[in-house]
């Protein structure tokens, strides 16, 4: 497309261009086509989907379908739907002054078409960015088709036009987004009268307003978002206007602990502070993710309601967080988080899940159980039991270890010279990161990865903890 300055002006220019109309599905579809051929993603930054949803994502452009995406929350729907405007034309005409993106060659609106049939060839047009092409809607049980269709505008018939005037109407969000891509999220809340209105949007692709003896034909890919258990429970679909969208997705949480972490460290917002280096360590990371793999599959964990991944960038935050605040205080510039720092999690964590229990200070619980199980999970695959008997061995008789949010990181780093046994496992894990933070935080791992193992005997009081033999 040529640039903003020699684009053409009118519609006689735009025809000499040699530009041509194509309907959204298909416009949308050969841009799909050749980033497919390209090799590039259609949906940058959306991972854990590349065999699983993708595919019938890609399928479903190709064949010009409307899509309803079904899953639990924080399934990444609302991302990809936003994704699709990347597959529109950068830029693309419309008649001066139309409210409704219209076609400079074929007209819908009665100001396009007579625009059109006063100007002729010289009738002005403009040029919408992909960005405006794309509409949202948020379904709750207060829409209304006038928010969705359109609605007599009582301003322009105050102005003296008749109400029987075409130009009498005012828009709604489906003819604004016309040639253009049209988002419904959480479909179910939509009360069945309105998902009535829909129907011919979806068919016969368009739109009746009143009762105005007009037709709209519109172009649009519509989209819309729903979570199975709304769509079971609290509201539902109705069965013509499901049957008129052409694919049905179920989308799903990570199915691995590394995809999780990907996501996290691609969402988790970075702690920018004065003087600080932040590091977070795999297997502190992984930690993480493994706590919401493991909510995942809890009793104890309302499953209906979901464990979205929100729960993990969260959580990683908080971690970085807590991290961070225990080397200010220190007056350390490195920030490694530790074992130490998971107990900050249960802020984060109790607001992001509904645990099912009726006993008193359960909840607490529960998260700390989920906690211990994750560490123990990470340990086990990152430190081989069986090389640590050296260390086990070093904790016969009465040796003490002191851990905690309070320990300086410079003790850690003298505990691996009074238990030289320490710094090969130590090594292992920081992957060859000497700094005094990244020492600390894997002494408390293999620590509290040997209480868990019950290779070590722990006491906690308060925010320190104790480790000792089991001897």
């Amino acid at each position: 497309m040529p640039s903003p300055s020699t684009r053409p002006e009118t519609i006689g220019a735009l025809r000499r261009s040699g530009w041509v109309s194509r309907p959204v599905k298909e416009e949308i579809r050969q841009n799909a086509v050749a980033r497919i051929r390209a090799g590039e993603p259609l949906f940058p930054g959306v991972l854990g989907y590349e065999d699983t949803v993708l595919p019938q994502l890609e399928n479903a452009l190709l064949a010009g379908h409307d899509v309803i995406f079904l899953g639990e929350r924080g399934q990444a729907k609302t991302r990809m739907i936003r994704s699709l405007t990347g597959l529109l034309d950068e830029w693309m005409p419309i008649v001066a002054g139309s409210e409704i993106n219209d076609d400079p060659y074929h007209p819908v609106s009665r100001h396009a078409r007579d625009l059109v049939d006063a100007e002729g060839d010289d009738t002005p047009i403009e040029w919408v960015h992909r960005d405006d092409r794309f509409g949202e809607k948020l379904a709750t049980p207060d829409t209304s088709i006038a928010d969705l269709i359109g609605e007599v505008d009582p301003i322009k018939v105050a102005e003296g036009r008749y109400l029987s005037d075409e130009l009498t109407l005012h828009y709604g969000l489906v003819p604004r987004t016309n040639r253009g891509i049209f988002a419904i999220n959480e479909l179910p809340d939509l009360a069945e009268r309105i998902q009535v209105g829909l129907l011919n949007v979806l068919e016969e692709r368009d739109v009746q307003i009143r009762g105005y003896k007009i037709r709209l034909p519109l172009d649009v890919l519509l989209l819309a978002s729903a979570n199975p258990e709304d769509y079971t429970n609290r509201g539902r679909i109705i069965t013509p206007l499901k049957d008129r969208f052409g694919s049905q997705i179920r989308t799903h949480y990570p199915l691995d602990v590394e995809t999780e972490v990907a996501i996290a460290r691609q969402e988790a917002r970075p702690l920018e502070a004065d003087g600080l280096r932040v590091v977070v360590p795999d297997y502190m990371a992984e930690t993480v993710a493994e706590l919401s793999q493991l909510a995942r599959q809890s009793p104890h964990i309302n499953q209906r309601s979901g464990v979205s991944v929100r729960l993990t960038v969260a959580n990683i935050e908080t971690l970085v967080a807590n991290a961070a605040r225990r080397a200010l205080v220190h007056g350390e510039t490195d920030v490694v988080p530790r074992v130490s720092d998971l107990d900050a999690l249960a802020s984060s964590t109790a607001g992001k899940v509904e645990i099912d229990s009726i006993e008193e200070g359960r909840d607490e619980q529960i998260i700390e159980h989920l906690l211990k199980a994750a560490v123990l999970s990470v340990f086990r695959d990152h430190v081989p039991i069986e090389d640590l008997r050296p260390v086990i061995d070093a904790f016969d008789g009465s040796r003490v270890v002191h851990a905690g949010e309070d320990v300086l990181s410079a003790d850690y780093v003298a505990l691996i010279t009074e238990i030289p046994e320490l710094r090969e496992p130590v090594r292992r894990l920081t992957g060859g990161d000497e700094s005094a933070a990244a020492v600390a935080a894997a002494v408390e791992f293999v620590l509290e990865g040997l209480h868990l193992s019950k290779r070590l005997n722990k006491e906690t009081i308060g925010a320190r903890a104790q480790y000792r033999g089991r001897g």
